[in-house]
């Protein structure tokens, strides 16, 4: 979701905008006005998901801890395990 699922919920809601206040057709058995209404609601409840989502999975802003996992081999061919965790 995130990013793509806003763009997505923006388009729809300009879509849905665009078929309530624009279109003046009256089909039989529905509304292309209603459709347009729907189109809105769906749209503003993506765009709330999704930027959620974009939020949550971007991490915390402040945070200047980093940690590094590599292997290390010495000049005899030993491998070792090194964790590095800096603040």
């Amino acid at each position: 979701m995130g990013l793509p699922g806003m763009v997505l919920s923006a388009v729809s809601v300009a879509v849905g905008a665009i078929m309530y206040w624009a279109v003046t057709y009256q089909g039989h058995g529905f509304r292309l006005s209603t459709v347009g209404v729907i189109l809105m609601v769906v749209g503003v409840f993506g765009f709330v998901v999704s930027a959620v989502v974009f939020g949550v999975s971007r991490g915390s802003i402040g945070s200047n801890r980093h940690s590094l996992d590599r292997q290390v081999t010495d000049a005899q061919g030993n491998t070792s395990s090194v964790h590095e965790q800096s603040k």
